[in-house]
């Protein structure tokens, strides 16, 4: 439509909202800058709107912005500068819903928006102008004029997304760079549209995402007018139903071994066939190893690939089934819980095989087994009551020696938030001692912090148990240990998350809850708008599929991008299930075509940080923000990607070969003395209370198992933490 017919339609529009409303909208967001081309600049025309001031019963006047080929002027509460505009004009557009008490009258109101917006271009509509992460679709164009100003254009198929992103163009289109990218998502909130509750948080995803993407524009149009070169892009690979592309060289030689040598995937499948030999595999796998055994699934169902708690349930599945031999991909302490997992299910005949004959070390696990965390252990037995919350990437030795010195439940990744607020809830005035795991305790204090700040409502919805109240006071009892990190998830420090900021604002953000705090804060941010996921390798896996399931769906052309927050090695289980997805859908004239992009972050160094630590290794959730952290070392610089840096890669888990895993398979049965070293054995050695490491160290697995199964911690437990407070009186 033209310039004056929308002027038309804006007047007659705010003229009904002043005289029809039984409650008369003090602020009706008075002006809308009209744009209309004219030698291929803008003029804007402003639209004035008498208005009912809130505080009083008199009449104001006001006008937004007027702005010409010769600059811009302001008027009324406008004066004083774009920044002000644009903070005026928001403030108007917030006092505008507030006014507004029922929901279904703010859908009428986002739907007259609706209709104000001017009109999109049909050439306009392509997958390139697409903004992800919106239920509806939604296409953006981003320009800058000759003044430097932003200009914004927006269609969707959704009326009421379409009057979404009219208020967002109201309140950025003509702004100077600097204010786009200052209004944030959080500032969103605070215009509370208050939409039917079936359809809100998606429609409040759709608001924020558009954000993220005029932001994003924006700073690349900037960064063009400088004259700086564009930042070359993460490696990644592309997926779709019948091709995989890799972008960058790293990505190449991850494809490479996508598509594996068919005759060493037979000989491994006749193998484990005639042995009758089991595979339990981490997804931290080197990429060879895991592109073979993918395929070999398909002829031989003793073959799993997982995150490190299912490796020993599937083994003694694998063992219930027939299996003689258990072969484990993955660091010790994975070989030594499939050992003792598989003695206490009755099954100590089966035979556990290791990957080395040297050892295959863990930088958590090492951390665990420190004398820093038995001081820090020390310090937890003399704060009763106490539970020692441990992370499963320990060793039973480990475990076994927390457990005496303090009651000890074994957590994941994925279970972690719910294990503590639970213990919290279920005995008084506990102490939780987290570790080994810095980052992660980090990550969940100030998921914590962020929790007491929720309403009771909202953190009901995380555990039933706890409100505002119990969230606060938990705080000064929960302490995690500071000196232990993933070498893997160190890289994804302040330089990837601000790349990932600049390159990959609007994409899916998924992040292992292992990462350090700027990346988990990032992914928070993400999750809360429907576009990222914090937790376990499977959480991560998992939120992929779903949301390729959704755009399946929605049968639209998509381009999905996923940013990798974990261990490259996870990309052969993304693209095997990624594959059997898009592959599911029989493919027509009709279907939509989807391509899904997997990118990998890289660091210019990921050598990790160190800093000084206190002695004790402790760290109290309640101090006011996060100290630095002391870390391991980590993976040399270019290790296992690009020369540009080093990559989320695991150098103790690319110590699984396939070379190693057939060495192991043709010596056995007969030829057991050749392959000893590679044998995971059993824990003869003792607690320093006598008693056998491998019955204690199961004993905080066994709790844990309990808990999944309960929702509780069980009572053995709970007896174990009551009585050494009642011992130590």
């Amino acid at each position: 439509m033209d310039s004056a017919t929308l002027a038309t339609r804006s007047s007659s529009y705010f003229g009904r909202l002043s005289s029809n409303n039984k409650n008369p909208n003090p602020s009706s967001f008075l002006v809308l800058c009209i744009k209309e081309k004219k030698d291929k600049k803008y003029s804007f025309k402003s639209l004035k709107s008498s208005i009912r001031n809130p505080s009083s019963s008199s009449l104001i006047s006001s006008s937004v912005v007027t702005e010409t080929s010769s600059g811009t002027s302001t008027s009324g509460e406008d004066n004083g500068g774009g920044g002000e505009v644009v903070s005026y004009k928001f403030k108007r557009l917030v006092n505008e819903f507030e006014t507004i008490t029922e929901p279904i009258d703010k859908v009428k109101r986002i739907l007259h928006y609706a209709n104000l917006l001017p009109r999109f271009e049909d050439s306009d509509r392509v997958i390139e102008n697409r903004v992800m992460g919106c239920t509806a679709q939604v296409w953006l164009v981003t320009k800058m004029d000759e003044y430097g100003k932003m200009r914004f254009y927006a269609d969707s198929d959704s009326e009421i997304t379409k009057g979404f992103c009219s208020c967002l163009i109201i309140l950025l289109d003509g702004a100077l760079p600097e204010e786009v990218l200052k209004l944030t998502t959080q500032d969103l909130f605070a215009l509370n549209v208050g939409l039917l509750p079936s359809k809100s948080q998606s429609r409040v995803n759709t608001w924020h995402n558009v954000l993220i993407s005029m932001q994003k524009k924006t700073k690349s149009l900037v960064a063009e007018k400088q004259g700086k070169p564009p930042l070359e892009p993460f490696p990644s690979l592309v997926i779709t139903a019948d091709d995989i592309q890799p972008k960058g060289s790293y990505a190449e030689s991850q494809a490479k071994f996508l598509f594996p040598d068919e005759l060493k995937v037979t000989e491994l499948v006749n193998v484990l066939k005639e042995k009758k030999i089991g595979v339990v595999a981490h997804f931290y796998m080197d990429p060879e190893v895991q592109g073979i055994l993918t395929m070999a699934q398909q002829q031989w169902p003793h073959i799993h690939i997982s995150d490190s708690l299912v490796m020993a349930d599937m083994a003694v599945k694998m063992a219930k089934d027939g299996c003689q031999y258990v072969t484990v991909l993955g660091v010790d302490f994975m070989s030594e819980n499939v050992r003792a997992i598989l003695d206490q299910a009755g099954f100590e005949k089966v035979g556990v095989y290791r990957m080395s004959d040297e050892r295959i070390g863990c930088s958590l696990a090492d951390a665990a087994a420190s004398p820093t965390y038995t001081s820090y252990l020390e310090a937890a037995s003399r704060s009763l009551p106490s539970l020692h919350v441990v992370y499963i990437n320990t060793s039973l030795e480990t475990k076994a020696r927390a457990h005496e010195l303090v009651p000890t439940i074994t957590c994941t990744s994925s279970n972690v938030v719910n294990t503590i607020l639970q213990a919290f809830a279920q005995v008084p005035d506990l102490n939780i001692w987290y570790g080994p795991d810095s980052y992660m305790g980090a990550n969940i204090a100030e998921l914590f912090q962020q929790m007491a700040n929720m309403t009771n409502e909202e953190i009901a919805l995380v555990h039933a148990k706890h409100d505002r109240e119990s969230i606060k006071s938990l705080l000064p009892r929960l302490h995690y240990y500071q000196d232990g990190a993933c070498i893997v998830h160190d890289i994804f420090g302040n330089e990837v998350v601000k790349r990932i900021q600049e390159l990959y604002a609007d994409a899916y953000l998924t992040a292992h809850f292992e990462v350090p705090g700027e990346m988990f804060t990032l992914a928070m941010e993400a999750k809360r708008r429907g576009m990222g996921v914090v937790g376990s390798t499977q959480n991560i896996l998992d939120f992929i599929k779903q949301r390729v399931r959704e755009a399946l769906d929605r049968n639209l052309d998509e381009h999905l991008q996923f940013v990798l927050g974990t261990e490259t090695g996870m990309v052969t289980s993304i693209v095997a299930a990624m594959r059997k997805l898009l592959g599911s859908v029989i493919s027509t004239s009709g279907r939509a075509k989807i391509n899904v992009e997997i990118i990998f972050p890289v660091c210019s160094d990921s050598v990790s940080r160190t800093s000084e630590n206190a002695s004790d290794g402790q760290h109290s959730a309640d101090l006011n923000g996060v100290s630095k952290l002391s870390v391991i070392p980590g993976v040399a610089t270019g290790e296992g990607c690009s020369i540009h840096g080093g990559c989320a890669s695991c150098p103790y888990m690319k110590m699984n070969t396939l070379n190693s895993l057939l060495r192991v398979c043709h010596h056995l049965p007969n030829e057991k003395s050749i392959i000893s070293s590679y044998e995971a054995g059993r824990f003869d050695s003792h607690t320093p209370l006598g008693n056998s490491v491998a019955d204690v160290g199961c004993e905080p697995i066994l709790h844990m198992r309990d808990f999944q199964a309960t929702g509780k911690l069980p009572g053995k437990l709970v007896d174990h933490i009551l009585d050494a407070a009642r011992d130590k009186r």
